[in-house]
């Protein structure tokens, strides 16, 4: 399966949707949830990287919209999260955040041309807006930061196992 543009780009981004969901854990639990999902992390990069090198170049003029959407979105969260946090609303950055970079996953979708990042954007949005109505009928950070950070952790790392082929690879030697 050649041809996969920035094979890189899950796994990372669910390492740091990870990270963010343990941050809510308490702090021994919290730890060893992190590690097992760094774990994870480098077990993906490490099958991504013998299996496709750097990857692919993205088309002509991909590579800057790729980055100014990426610059676009970390900005938009950045804005929003301090904005909440103004309004005594911090609660929601995490939630919200989902729904921004769902909608961004949703963009980025045309751009690689994989219809399983327009099913992870749509799914983020969801996550996004339950994580708010959580937040909003809850005392603390567990269910909308926890919650949030740690199933969207899992579906970026599921979609980028989905787009790359190892899951497909994986089927076939368990059917083996």
């Amino acid at each position: 399966m050649r041809g996969t543009p920035v094979p890189y780009l899950e796994p990372i981004v669910g390492a740091a949707w990870w990270t963010v969901g343990a941050m809510a854990l308490d702090a021994g639990i919290g730890t060893v949830v992190l590690a097992a999902g760094l774990g994870v992390t480098g077990v993906l990069v490490m099958a991504l990287r013998r299996r496709y090198g750097p990857g692919d170049p993205l088309p002509r003029g991909g590579r800057g919209r790729f980055l100014r959407l990426l610059g676009v979105t970390a900005a938009l969260v950045a804005v929003a999260s301090t904005a909440l946090a103004r309004l005594t609303w911090g609660e929601l950055a995490v939630p919200v955040a989902a729904v921004i970079i769902g909608v961004a996953t949703m963009m980025l979708a045309s751009q690689l041309d994989v219809r399983a990042m327009l099913a992870l954007g749509g799914a983020l949005m969801v996550l996004g807006a339950a994580g708010a109505l959580l937040a909003l009928s809850s005392a603390g950070a567990l269910y909308p930061q926890g919650l949030v950070g740690l199933v969207a952790g899992g579906l970026f790392w599921l979609t980028g196992a989905h787009r790359t082929g190892l899951l497909a690879e994986a089927h076939y030697r368990v059917r083996r």
